[in-house]
């Protein structure tokens, strides 16, 4: 099988399969997002395409295409695909699944596998030594504190990343051909669904079935954006309790640190917390804070960041929450500048007009430090260096 060649097509899925069933890729080429992995030359979709089956971990956020990949991997390996949850198999369902790979090559593919204690782990490790299965784990957790030292060194593990929008927007393009007669999606709800899914591919098509259904018991032509703010449950919005929409509270908690106003922080810290946030965007955007707003000036407020993840990660909710709230209130309080940011701006106009720089050409000056946190050092270092 060619990863580009259509390996299942749609035969079978009529009009009440789920939209995004029905939207789940067949090949590695409409595989949304992951060019990390799946881009020309890269290991994951090298292996898939050279048919060289490896045992591995695919760690990231729900909705980036764990299980997809797990299914097209199994394709590729001409392997039956054998899936577990680690939520619900126990010894006996993971005996079981053992003696069926026993006849020909399997692949085991266990969701949310940083669930399974260590009897279980235990319990497959002779299959892997043997080569008896090829194992996919999916897990949204860091594999390196859920996983037994044993089990993890026999795996590879790819880390798989949020959609971006871009991605997303593309996903949702094709869904629009999907849609039932006389149902429109207009371009502002379009934008919506990717600002709601946050990264999530499944979310976006579940978010849209739902919007589909709303339109049709109303007899509405088209999903507009506040047809879609109307028809979606709390649960969908997401954290948007007190009203405003998500992306005004993070960008309130935004202009909080950039403000250096930690309680103000923390309000809209508590406030997305309370409605449902995703930790790890909260993280996100927090690392992002860290080095366009931070940055040099004091470069422990991404370390601090960092840290705040790893606790997030081992601890989980409510001891975890602790950790964001320090966080944040550091960045708060942290001395502020995008001189770094700014800097490389400049270089990359400088690159795109089509410059050049000599060795032995003066200093641009494209870096300006500012007078506070480290950075008032860094400038002192900087004018020496310039003055010899």
């Amino acid at each position: 099988m060619s990863p580009g060649v259509n390996v299942g097509g749609t035969g079978g899925l009529g009009a009440r399969t789920p939209l995004a069933e029905r939207l789940r890729p067949r090949t590695l080429d409409e595989v949304a997002g992951q060019r990390h992995l799946l881009g020309p030359g890269k290991p994951l979709r090298v292996a898939i395409e050279a048919r060289r089956p490896h045992s591995m971990i695919l760690w990231g956020p729900p909705g980036v295409g764990k299980t997809t990949l797990a299914r097209l991997a199994a394709e590729a390996f001409d392997a039956d695909f054998i899936a577990l949850s680690a939520v619900l198999a126990g010894l006996r369902e993971i005996e079981a699944a053992l003696e069926r790979a026993g006849g020909r090559r399997s692949v085991l593919f266990i969701d949310e596998i940083h669930r399974l204690d260590a009897p279980r782990q235990a319990l497959l490790l002779p299959a892997l030594q043997t080569g008896r299965i090829i194992l996919i784990g999916a897990t949204t957790e860091n594999p390196s504190f859920a996983l037994k030292h044993t089990l993890l060194s026999r795996l590879r593990v790819h880390v798989l990343h949020p959609l971006r929008d871009a991605e997303l927007r593309r996903l949702l393009e094709r869904a629009r051909t999907q849609l039932p007669p006389g149902v429109q999606l207009d371009d502002d709800a379009l934008e919506a669904l990717i600002v709601h899914a946050d990264g999530d591919a499944r979310r976006s098509l579940n978010l849209l079935a739902q919007a589909i259904t709303a339109a049709q018991a109303a007899h509405a032509l088209a999903i507009t954006a506040a047809f879609l703010e109307y028809t979606l449950t709390p649960q969908a919005r997401r954290f948007d309790k007190g009203g405003e929409h998500f992306y005004d509270q993070i960008s309130a908690l935004h202009k909080s640190v950039r403000g250096s106003h930690p309680d103000a922080a923390l309000y809209w810290l508590g406030r997305m917390l309370d409605g449902g946030a995703d930790p790890r965007y909260l993280l996100r955007r927090m690392r992002s804070m860290a080095w366009d707003d931070i940055g040099l000036a004091d470069p422990r407020a991404i370390r601090m960041v960092n840290a705040a993840a790893d606790a997030w990660e081992q601890l989980g909710a409510p001891e975890g929450h602790l950790a964001l709230a320090q966080a944040v209130v550091y960045l708060a309080v942290a001395a502020k500048s995008n001189a770094g940011g700014m800097a490389f701006g400049r270089a990359m106009q400088f690159v795109r007009s089509g410059g050049r720089l000599p060795e032995d050409v003066e200093d641009t000056g494209w870096y300006e430090p500012v007078p506070r946190g480290l950075e008032a050092g860094i400038a002192e270092k900087l004018a020496w260096l310039r003055s010899r």
